[in-house]
């Protein structure tokens, strides 16, 4: 009896085991893939090349241990270079070229501790895309995109940041793509003051109706395109963001007068206006519920500044007449001597843009 006892006992005392949750450690990530990266902006997640980053100061961040982390970067042709540029624990540090012919990993240090770490494509979508395969790091964990209002800029050089930054490589010297600096243009930095997600979609060049140098293709004809170019095959998918106001400087280009080589008719009001008006219709057939800024130029001066501001203010009697109930509004630079490249916005002329513009933006926000 004691037997059968002890052995009824010691069944039990199984059971119960067997049927406890057993707890198992989780042991911390050490590398991230393109997968796992919670990216910002004009992306596109390939299942073989990774995460391509295409539109300036597209970005994602992570959260890691330790003194150094490792990304895994590459670019399509080997032959060229591009820009990345970061921040840590939200003070920014600087841009990194990135080799095409490179096969290292790009390494970051930083002093011991735990680190929140930012990546931003420092350059526009014509300069090619930059292509993220994994990162790596002590207790690494992708960072979640802070829920904010959002506003997308779209643009041209100017919101580009193009020729803005001659730090390292001096003006007139280097490739197009060495003096872009896309986190410091006035769209980022207004909305880091207004603390706002933001998306560039801008072109160096772009107009309008016509480009500083050609008749198009113009930003209506490749708006829809994933990467800006007008026979791309991507098109870039409007639902993956829904942004709370969309602004929109366009202009400088459409009143350029070229390179004085190239055949130029005389800036065409008319056609500037009606192809803007279709514009802002499709950009509300894409963000039915965002409100619309239409933004003049701090580089055109003179008598073509005052064209440019009557052709916006029609552009907004036009759109008001055909969204009565959604009144778009408009914002005019005060004239600008730009002290980037080649008649750019520097740096530091980013930052007064931006503070012009905060408290009209912080009106469209509220």
């Amino acid at each position: 009896m004691k037997l059968r006892t002890s052995v009824l006992i010691l069944s039990l005392c199984i059971a119960q085991l067997s049927c406890a949750p057993l707890k198992v450690k989780e042991e911390p990530l050490n590398a991230l893939s393109a997968a796992d990266l919670k990216p910002f902006g004009r992306t596109i997640l390939h299942k073989d090349a990774g995460l391509e980053l295409i539109s300036g100061a597209a970005h994602f961040g992570y959260s890691f241990e330790g003194a150094t982390t490792k990304l895994y970067v590459h670019l399509q042709d080997t032959k060229a270079h591009n820009y990345l540029q970061y921040e840590v624990d939200g003070v920014y540090q600087k841009r990194i070229r990135i080799n095409g012919n490179s096969s290292s990993p790009l390494e970051i240090n930083v002093p011991e501790g735990k680190h929140e770490l930012r990546i931003y494509k420092a350059t526009e979508a014509h300069t090619g895309p930059i292509f993220i395969s994994r990162v790596e790091g002590q207790r690494i964990k992708a960072l979640e995109v802070k829920a904010a209002p959002m506003i997308e800029f779209i643009g041209n050089s100017i919101t580009c940041g193009a020729a803005a930054d001659a730090s390292e490589v001096a003006c007139g010297t280097g490739d197009y793509q060495d003096q872009h600096n896309a986190y410091m243009a006035y769209g980022p930095r207004l909305a880091r003051m207004l603390k706002s997600n933001f998306m560039l979609s801008s072109v160096s060049g772009i107009g309008m109706y016509r480009n500083w140098n050609s008749d198009g293709p113009s930003m209506p004809e490749v708006y829809e395109k994933a990467d800006f170019q007008k026979d791309g095959t991507a098109m870039w998918d409007f639902k993956t963001y829904r942004p709370d106001v969309v602004s929109i400087a366009l202009g400088t280009n459409d009143f350029s007068n070229g390179d004085g080589k190239t055949p130029r008719k005389p800036f065409d009001a008319d056609a500037f206006v009606s192809n803007y008006v279709k514009f802002v219709q499709l950009v509300k057939s894409k963000y039915p519920k965002a409100k619309i800024a239409l933004l003049s130029s701090p580089m055109v001066k003179g008598t073509s500044r005052t064209k440019l501001q009557d052709c916006i203010s029609r552009v907004q009697r036009e759109v008001d007449a055909l969204y009565p109930s959604e009144k778009v509004a408009k914002f005019f630079f005060d004239p600008m001597e730009a002290r980037g490249c080649t008649g750019h916005p520097s740096v530091e002329d980013h930052l007064i843009l931006a503070e012009q513009l905060k408290p009209f933006f912080a009106s469209l926000l509220k």
